[in-house]
Protein backbone atom coordinates (compact mmCIF):
# COMPACT_ATOMS: atom_id res chain seq x y z
CA UNK A 1 0.00 0.00 0.00
CA UNK A 2 1.49 3.41 -0.81
CA UNK A 3 0.04 6.67 -0.28
CA UNK A 4 -2.39 6.65 -3.01
CA UNK A 5 -4.29 4.14 -0.49
CA UNK A 6 -4.26 6.56 2.53
CA UNK A 7 -7.07 6.55 4.23
CA UNK A 8 -8.24 9.96 3.86
CA UNK A 9 -12.07 9.70 2.89
CA UNK A 10 -15.11 10.33 3.84
CA UNK A 11 -16.31 8.71 6.38
CA UNK A 12 -13.29 8.49 8.33
CA UNK A 13 -13.20 7.79 12.12
CA UNK A 14 -12.02 11.48 14.08
CA UNK A 15 -8.87 11.48 15.86
CA UNK A 16 -9.70 12.88 19.42
CA UNK A 17 -7.32 13.40 22.16
CA UNK A 18 -4.76 10.67 22.18
CA UNK A 19 -3.23 9.74 25.12
CA UNK A 20 -0.07 8.26 26.92
CA UNK A 21 -0.05 4.66 25.48
CA UNK A 22 3.28 3.54 23.58
CA UNK A 23 6.73 3.97 24.59
CA UNK A 24 7.61 5.57 28.05
CA UNK A 25 10.69 5.71 29.95
CA UNK A 26 11.73 7.17 33.68
CA UNK A 27 7.74 7.43 33.83
CA UNK A 28 7.27 10.16 31.38
CA UNK A 29 4.33 9.92 28.27
CA UNK A 30 5.20 10.49 24.92
CA UNK A 31 5.72 13.86 24.38
CA UNK A 32 6.10 14.71 27.36
CA UNK A 33 9.48 16.91 28.49
CA UNK A 34 11.74 15.88 30.49
CA UNK A 35 13.36 19.09 31.14
CA UNK A 36 14.25 22.28 29.41
CA UNK A 37 16.75 21.21 27.94
CA UNK A 38 15.30 17.55 26.24
CA UNK A 39 12.43 16.67 24.32
CA UNK A 40 10.85 13.21 23.73
CA UNK A 41 9.55 12.00 20.85
CA UNK A 42 6.61 11.85 19.54
CA UNK A 43 6.71 15.97 19.25
CA UNK A 44 3.22 16.18 18.25
CA UNK A 45 1.00 13.39 19.49
CA UNK A 46 -2.16 13.67 17.70
CA UNK A 47 -2.12 12.29 13.45
CA UNK A 48 -0.15 14.22 11.17
CA UNK A 49 1.43 12.46 8.29
CA UNK A 50 3.47 14.08 5.42
CA UNK A 51 5.19 16.86 7.40
CA UNK A 52 6.58 19.58 5.34
CA UNK A 53 8.09 23.23 7.84
CA UNK A 54 8.84 26.97 6.90
CA UNK A 55 10.44 29.18 9.59
CA UNK A 56 9.46 32.72 9.46
CA UNK A 57 10.55 35.29 11.44
CA UNK A 58 12.04 32.98 14.08
CA UNK A 59 9.04 30.93 14.28
CA UNK A 60 8.43 27.24 12.62
CA UNK A 61 4.87 26.06 10.89
CA UNK A 62 4.55 22.58 9.82
CA UNK A 63 2.01 21.61 7.13
CA UNK A 64 0.30 18.13 7.25
CA UNK A 65 -2.16 15.97 4.94
CA UNK A 66 -5.71 16.48 5.34
CA UNK A 67 -6.75 13.89 7.50
CA UNK A 68 -10.61 13.84 10.23
CA UNK A 69 -9.46 15.86 13.67
CA UNK A 70 -11.60 16.39 16.63
CA UNK A 71 -14.04 14.36 18.30
CA UNK A 72 -16.22 12.16 15.78
CA UNK A 73 -13.82 13.46 12.95
CA UNK A 74 -16.34 16.63 13.34
CA UNK A 75 -13.43 19.26 11.88
CA UNK A 76 -12.19 17.89 8.88
CA UNK A 77 -8.91 20.34 8.70
CA UNK A 78 -7.77 21.10 5.11
CA UNK A 79 -4.12 20.67 5.57
CA UNK A 80 -3.52 21.06 9.33
CA UNK A 81 -1.52 23.80 10.05
CA UNK A 82 0.72 23.77 13.33
CA UNK A 83 3.31 26.62 14.93
CA UNK A 84 6.19 26.09 17.35
CA UNK A 85 8.94 28.55 18.62
CA UNK A 86 11.41 25.65 18.75
CA UNK A 87 10.55 22.67 17.10
CA UNK A 88 9.34 20.60 19.78
CA UNK A 89 6.43 22.47 21.49
CA UNK A 90 3.88 22.16 18.73
CA UNK A 91 0.49 23.68 18.68
CA UNK A 92 -2.37 23.84 16.37
CA UNK A 93 -3.18 27.56 14.40
CA UNK A 94 -5.89 26.24 12.14
CA UNK A 95 -6.28 24.45 8.83
CA UNK A 96 -4.46 25.93 5.31
CA UNK A 97 -8.35 26.35 3.28
CA UNK A 98 -11.61 27.09 4.52
CA UNK A 99 -12.78 25.21 1.66
CA UNK A 100 -11.51 22.63 -0.91
CA UNK A 101 -10.15 24.14 -3.49
CA UNK A 102 -12.06 24.70 -6.66
CA UNK A 103 -9.66 23.06 -9.14
CA UNK A 104 -9.38 20.15 -6.86
CA UNK A 105 -11.03 16.57 -7.83
CA UNK A 106 -10.39 14.21 -5.44
CA UNK A 107 -11.35 13.90 -1.60
CA UNK A 108 -7.82 14.06 -0.44
CA UNK A 109 -5.38 17.09 -0.18
CA UNK A 110 -2.25 15.10 0.57
CA UNK A 111 1.47 15.86 1.21
CA UNK A 112 1.86 19.90 0.75
CA UNK A 113 4.98 21.49 0.33
CA UNK A 114 5.45 25.36 1.59
CA UNK A 115 8.25 28.37 0.48
CA UNK A 116 8.39 31.36 0.50
CA UNK A 117 8.28 33.77 -2.50
CA UNK A 118 8.72 37.66 -2.81
CA UNK A 119 7.57 37.52 0.45
CA UNK A 120 4.72 35.60 0.37
CA UNK A 121 3.98 31.65 1.38
CA UNK A 122 3.44 29.22 -0.88
CA UNK A 123 1.59 26.21 -0.15
CA UNK A 124 1.47 22.99 -3.14
CA UNK A 125 -0.71 20.43 -1.95
CA UNK A 126 -1.61 16.80 -3.53
CA UNK A 127 -5.14 16.15 -4.87
CA UNK A 128 -5.11 12.83 -5.04
CA UNK A 129 -6.92 10.05 -3.37
CA UNK A 130 -7.01 5.74 -3.60
CA UNK A 131 -7.08 4.64 -6.84
CA UNK A 132 -7.26 8.39 -8.64
CA UNK A 133 -6.49 7.89 -12.37
CA UNK A 134 -5.17 11.62 -13.03
CA UNK A 135 -3.96 13.15 -9.69
CA UNK A 136 -1.85 16.49 -9.50
CA UNK A 137 -0.54 19.05 -7.88
CA UNK A 138 -2.52 22.77 -6.96
CA UNK A 139 -0.36 25.50 -5.59
CA UNK A 140 -1.84 28.36 -3.34
CA UNK A 141 -0.91 31.58 -1.74
CA UNK A 142 -1.29 33.61 1.17
CA UNK A 143 0.56 36.43 2.89
CA UNK A 144 1.13 35.14 6.01
CA UNK A 145 2.03 31.39 6.86
CA UNK A 146 -1.44 30.60 9.16
CA UNK A 147 -3.55 31.01 5.74
CA UNK A 148 -6.03 31.23 4.71
CA UNK A 149 -4.47 30.02 1.28
CA UNK A 150 -5.91 31.65 -1.83
CA UNK A 151 -6.18 28.62 -3.72
CA UNK A 152 -4.49 29.67 -7.75
CA UNK A 153 -5.52 26.64 -9.36
CA UNK A 154 -3.28 23.76 -10.65
CA UNK A 155 0.26 23.14 -11.87
CA UNK A 156 -0.10 20.37 -13.54
CA UNK A 157 -1.79 16.58 -13.42
CA UNK A 158 -0.31 13.17 -14.07
CA UNK A 159 -1.42 12.97 -17.70
CA UNK A 160 -0.51 16.35 -18.68
CA UNK A 161 3.02 16.39 -17.11
CA UNK A 162 3.49 12.39 -18.44
CA UNK A 163 4.15 11.24 -14.65
CA UNK A 164 2.03 8.75 -12.86
CA UNK A 165 1.37 9.33 -9.50
CA UNK A 166 2.23 13.06 -9.74
CA UNK A 167 2.04 13.89 -6.18
CA UNK A 168 4.66 15.14 -2.72
CA UNK A 169 5.55 18.49 -4.24
CA UNK A 170 8.97 19.67 -2.65
CA UNK A 171 9.25 23.75 -3.40
CA UNK A 172 13.29 24.72 -3.68
CA UNK A 173 14.79 27.52 -4.39
CA UNK A 174 18.15 27.38 -5.77
CA UNK A 175 19.89 31.29 -6.45
CA UNK A 176 16.42 32.83 -6.73
CA UNK A 177 14.86 30.31 -9.09
CA UNK A 178 12.30 28.12 -7.75
CA UNK A 179 12.29 24.25 -8.40
CA UNK A 180 9.23 21.61 -7.49
CA UNK A 181 10.24 18.14 -6.95
CA UNK A 182 7.24 15.60 -7.01
CA UNK A 183 6.52 11.86 -7.05
CA UNK A 184 5.86 8.33 -5.99
CA UNK A 185 6.72 4.99 -6.44
CA UNK A 186 6.95 5.82 -10.18
CA UNK A 187 9.87 8.17 -10.80
CA UNK A 188 11.02 11.61 -8.34
CA UNK A 189 11.04 14.47 -10.77
CA UNK A 190 12.19 18.01 -10.96
CA UNK A 191 10.85 21.17 -13.05
CA UNK A 192 11.97 24.81 -13.11
CA UNK A 193 8.70 27.16 -11.70
CA UNK A 194 7.83 31.03 -13.01
CA UNK A 195 9.71 32.97 -10.89
CA UNK A 196 6.36 33.56 -9.06
CA UNK A 197 5.69 29.94 -8.47
CA UNK A 198 2.46 29.62 -9.87
CA UNK A 199 3.59 27.99 -13.31
CA UNK A 200 5.85 25.42 -14.72
CA UNK A 201 8.69 27.32 -16.39
CA UNK A 202 10.85 24.09 -18.39
CA UNK A 203 10.73 20.69 -19.00
CA UNK A 204 10.71 17.98 -16.33
CA UNK A 205 14.02 16.46 -15.51
CA UNK A 206 14.69 12.56 -13.33
CA UNK A 207 16.69 12.00 -10.16
CA UNK A 208 15.12 9.01 -8.92
CA UNK A 209 14.00 6.02 -10.06
CA UNK A 210 10.82 3.93 -9.62
CA UNK A 211 9.88 3.02 -5.65
CA UNK A 212 10.95 6.29 -3.94
CA UNK A 213 8.39 9.24 -2.75
CA UNK A 214 8.08 12.13 -0.80
CA UNK A 215 11.22 13.81 -2.33
CA UNK A 216 13.28 16.50 -0.19
CA UNK A 217 15.89 18.34 -1.68
CA UNK A 218 18.61 20.18 0.55
CA UNK A 219 21.98 21.70 -0.11
CA UNK A 220 25.01 22.10 1.69
CA UNK A 221 28.68 22.41 1.31
CA UNK A 222 28.93 22.27 -2.54
CA UNK A 223 26.29 19.08 -2.74
CA UNK A 224 22.58 18.96 -3.17
CA UNK A 225 21.05 15.81 -1.36
CA UNK A 226 17.86 14.16 -2.05
CA UNK A 227 16.00 12.71 0.77
CA UNK A 228 12.84 9.90 -0.06
CA UNK A 229 10.64 7.37 1.29
CA UNK A 230 10.68 3.45 0.83
CA UNK A 231 8.25 0.81 1.73
CA UNK A 232 4.67 1.31 2.73
CA UNK A 233 3.11 4.50 4.93
CA UNK A 234 -0.05 3.35 5.69
CA UNK A 235 -1.01 0.02 7.35
CA UNK A 236 -0.28 0.98 10.89
CA UNK A 237 2.07 -1.45 12.28
CA UNK A 238 2.86 -3.37 9.21
CA UNK A 239 4.28 -0.39 7.07
CA UNK A 240 7.50 -0.59 5.91
CA UNK A 241 8.95 2.79 5.47
CA UNK A 242 12.29 3.94 5.97
CA UNK A 243 14.42 7.12 4.66
CA UNK A 244 17.27 6.67 1.93
CA UNK A 245 19.70 9.64 0.92
CA UNK A 246 21.41 9.93 -2.51
CA UNK A 247 23.69 13.50 -3.55
CA UNK A 248 24.72 15.15 -6.34
CA UNK A 249 27.42 18.02 -7.22
CA UNK A 250 24.03 19.43 -9.94
CA UNK A 251 20.46 20.29 -9.06
CA UNK A 252 19.90 18.46 -11.86
CA UNK A 253 22.01 14.83 -11.00
CA UNK A 254 22.82 12.74 -11.66
CA UNK A 255 22.15 11.64 -7.82
CA UNK A 256 24.13 8.66 -6.25
CA UNK A 257 23.72 6.35 -3.02
CA UNK A 258 27.08 6.15 -1.01
CA UNK A 259 28.28 3.01 -3.30
CA UNK A 260 28.31 5.60 -6.30
CA UNK A 261 24.89 4.04 -8.18
CA UNK A 262 23.10 6.37 -10.19
CA UNK A 263 19.39 6.93 -8.50
CA UNK A 264 17.68 6.11 -11.57
CA UNK A 265 19.37 3.07 -12.80
CA UNK A 266 16.87 0.31 -12.05
CA UNK A 267 17.25 -1.43 -9.12
CA UNK A 268 19.54 1.13 -7.51
CA UNK A 269 18.30 2.72 -4.21
CA UNK A 270 19.65 5.68 -1.78
CA UNK A 271 21.75 5.14 1.16
CA UNK A 272 19.28 4.07 4.14
CA UNK A 273 19.64 6.62 7.07
CA UNK A 274 16.31 6.16 8.87
CA UNK A 275 14.33 2.89 9.60
CA UNK A 276 12.03 1.59 12.32
CA UNK A 277 13.25 0.56 15.71
CA UNK A 278 12.03 -1.05 18.99
CA UNK A 279 10.02 2.31 20.04
CA UNK A 280 9.14 3.91 16.45
CA UNK A 281 7.84 2.06 13.43
CA UNK A 282 7.66 3.09 9.83
CA UNK A 283 9.63 6.47 9.80
CA UNK A 284 9.42 8.62 6.58
CA UNK A 285 8.08 11.42 4.48
CA UNK A 286 10.62 14.04 5.56
CA UNK A 287 11.13 17.80 6.18
CA UNK A 288 14.65 19.09 6.46
CA UNK A 289 14.87 22.23 8.66
CA UNK A 290 17.87 24.11 10.52
CA UNK A 291 18.47 25.62 13.72
CA UNK A 292 19.56 29.14 14.93
CA UNK A 293 23.09 27.90 15.85
CA UNK A 294 22.59 26.40 11.71
CA UNK A 295 22.28 22.88 12.87
CA UNK A 296 19.94 20.30 11.12
CA UNK A 297 17.33 18.85 11.96
CA UNK A 298 14.96 16.10 10.60
CA UNK A 299 11.14 16.36 10.71
CA UNK A 300 9.36 13.13 10.03
CA UNK A 301 6.35 11.47 10.90
CA UNK A 302 6.15 7.86 12.09
CA UNK A 303 3.86 5.37 14.39
CA UNK A 304 4.47 4.27 17.85
CA UNK A 305 5.18 0.99 18.43
CA UNK A 306 1.54 -0.52 20.68
CA UNK A 307 -0.60 2.48 19.35
CA UNK A 308 -0.26 2.38 15.59
CA UNK A 309 -4.02 3.26 15.30
CA UNK A 310 -6.58 5.34 15.90
CA UNK A 311 -9.75 3.53 15.31
CA UNK A 312 -9.72 3.47 11.78
CA UNK A 313 -7.03 6.01 11.18
CA UNK A 314 -3.08 4.59 10.95
CA UNK A 315 -1.79 7.03 13.71
CA UNK A 316 1.16 8.78 12.52
CA UNK A 317 2.88 10.68 14.60
CA UNK A 318 5.27 14.11 14.50
CA UNK A 319 8.89 13.34 14.84
CA UNK A 320 12.21 15.14 15.13
CA UNK A 321 15.59 13.85 15.28
CA UNK A 322 19.09 15.80 14.71
CA UNK A 323 20.48 15.67 11.36
CA UNK A 324 24.41 14.51 12.27
CA UNK A 325 26.96 14.81 8.78
CA UNK A 326 29.80 12.40 8.70
CA UNK A 327 32.06 12.41 5.80
CA UNK A 328 29.92 14.55 3.90
CA UNK A 329 26.83 12.40 4.26
CA UNK A 330 23.23 12.57 6.94
CA UNK A 331 22.93 10.21 9.50
CA UNK A 332 19.69 10.44 11.71
CA UNK A 333 18.57 8.97 15.06
CA UNK A 334 20.03 7.09 17.16
CA UNK A 335 21.96 3.67 15.31
CA UNK A 336 19.62 4.66 11.98
CA UNK A 337 16.53 4.12 14.27
CA UNK A 338 14.41 7.24 15.38
CA UNK A 339 15.21 8.95 19.06
CA UNK A 340 13.34 8.51 22.08
CA UNK A 341 14.63 11.23 23.78
CA UNK A 342 16.54 14.30 22.24
CA UNK A 343 18.13 17.79 23.17
CA UNK A 344 15.97 20.92 22.04
CA UNK A 345 16.99 22.92 19.04
CA UNK A 346 19.15 26.08 20.02
CA UNK A 347 16.50 27.95 18.46
CA UNK A 348 15.52 31.98 19.36
CA UNK A 349 18.84 32.48 21.66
Amino acid sequence: MNRRELLASVGVAGLGTVGSVGSTAAGTAPGERQSSDTYRNPVYEHVFPDPDVLEVGGTYYAYGTYHPWGPGGIDRQLVPILRSPNLVDWEPVGPAFEETPPWSKYKGLWAPGVGRLDGRVLLYYSDSEFGADNPGIGVATAPDPTGPFEPRGGLFRSREIGVPNSIDPMLFAWRGTPYLFWGSHQGIYGIRLAADGLSTAGEKFQIAGDGVEAPYVVERDGYFYFFGSRGTCCAGAESTYYLVVGRAEQLRGPYRNRDGERLTVADATGTTILEGGEDFLAPGHCAVVRDTNGGWWLLYHAYEAGNPWIRDTPRRVLMLDRIRWEDGWPVVGEDGTPSLVGQVPPVGE
